[in-house]
């Protein structure tokens, strides 16, 4: 049973500790699909500004991350505990306000599938590699 109000709050007790986060739907606004373009997994993010006050915990974070190194969008997801789809939209409001660029993004006007064996060794080797 949920609390009042705490109804985007869910329990995250998978490695024994009781820790409370918020729904992935509401870390994008309801959201599916990223704004600019489809960022593909493997495409790199890197910092163009610093995390401002306000800023929700997820934005503040991959920011940080993404200050000192590139980052796939894969290897985000797995560093702020939250699903592709949802960093892919975030990674989006970052990149249209200017606070990150991504590398490797292609504007197309389908989604590519990642089908060459060269591709998705990489990314095979990125998420082996966290």
């Amino acid at each position: 049973m949920t609390a009042p109000g705490s109804a985007d709050l869910w329990s995250d007790d998978d490695e024994g500790t009781e820790e409370f986060t918020v729904r992935p739907y509401t870390v994008t606004g309801g959201r599916t699909r990223p704004a600019n373009a489809d960022l593909p997994v493997e495409a790199l993010v890197e910092a163009t500004a610093d995390p401002e006050v306000g800023m929700t915990p997820e934005r503040r974070r991959i920011l940080e991350l993404t200050r000192k190194s590139y980052l796939s969008i894969a290897e985000l997801s797995a560093h702020v505990h939250l699903p592709v789809g949802v960093v892919r939209v975030v990674v989006s409001d970052l990149s249209q306000s200017g606070k990150v660029r991504v590398h490797g993004l292609t504007m197309t006007s389908a989604p590519q599938p990642a089908t060459t064996i060269s591709v998705l060794e990489s990314v095979l080797n990125g998420i082996s590699s966290l």
